[in-house]
């Protein structure tokens, strides 16, 4: 394996660097050497067929699936694993988790608590975790209610709420831990039809007030107007990168246009799951 090096002044600059990532699940390789860096107020899409490794590469950025070889580095700090005495080992807990704590994700499932109300589902983390005063909690998760167009739902169980919902408090939830980038792994392919709309113009909203985002989507509609960036993956492979519009009217390679040629004939946003 690769020893960490240090940071330089361009890592320091962006808030998510990806350097050669490997990831293996036994003979699987999952990851084979990514590399990918972020800009501040960027939003990139990862898009690319099931068993690309696009979920994995999500989940590999705040460590939630330890990653095998190569680094990834959180405003200039490498999460997870790290350098001592010439030995790679994984990071102090405390210290992994004040790093995830800069670092939002919301996934397919909501993972809301069913016996808590919504704003309790909210306050939860920013009081036990960041250590907020319950008031000061309080206020917070109404701001992030109102974020996502749900302000006056505080007192609603999950399960008084839609699929759609039910989704947008989750990325209220995230939104509440103040997050410096937030990750999105394909949050609509669980939803009915007519409910994806209104998640895709919360994460539309959260685009327009500039927050860094990463976002694993089969929709190809919100990946060609609102990322700034298009990663298509393959294989375990990054196999192109580009801007939106060119990438959908001019793909440079084979596996890119035989992606959207498929994904596009069944109808632009067809679902294609990680």
């Amino acid at each position: 394996m690769s020893g960490t090096q240090a940071p330089s002044d361009d890592a320091i600059d962006k808030p998510v660097v990806i350097r050669r990532l490997w990831k293996s699940y036994g003979e699987n390789e999952v990851l084979k050497g990514i590399s990918l860096s972020v800009e501040r107020g960027e939003v990139v899409a990862i898009i690319g067929p099931s068993g690309s490794g696009k979920s994995t590469l999500l989940q590999c950025i705040n460590f939630l699936e330890p990653f095998d070889d190569g680094e990834v580095l959180i405003d200039g700090r490498p999460i997870g694993l790290i350098q001592t005495g010439g030995v790679r080992k994984r990071m102090a807990e405390k210290e992994l988790n004040a790093l995830r704590r800069q670092i939002g994700i919301v996934f397919q499932q909501y993972n809301l608590f069913p016996h808590l109300t919504v704003l309790a589902n909210i306050i939860e983390a920013p009081v036990h975790v960041l250590g907020l005063p319950r008031a000061e909690a309080i206020e917070l998760a109404r701001l992030q209610l109102k974020r996502v167009g749900l302000l006056g739902k505080e007192n609603a169980y999950p399960g008084e709420l839609s699929g759609g919902q039910q989704q947008r408090v989750a990325i209220a939830r995230a939104l509440a831990m103040r997050p410096k980038v937030m990750l999105f792994d394909e949050v609509t392919s669980a939803l009915d039809p007519e409910l994806v709309g209104e998640v895709l113009a919360t994460m539309r909203n959260l685009a327009e007030e500039g927050m860094t985002m990463i976002v694993v989507t089969h929709e190809m509609a919100f990946a060609r107007d609102v990322a700034g960036r298009i990663v298509f993956m393959d294989g375990g492979m990054v196999i192109e990168t580009g801007d939106p519009k060119e990438f959908f009217s001019n793909p440079q390679h084979e596996r890119s246009r035989a992606f959207l040629k498929r994904i596009l004939s069944n109808g632009e946003g067809a679902q294609d799951a990680a």
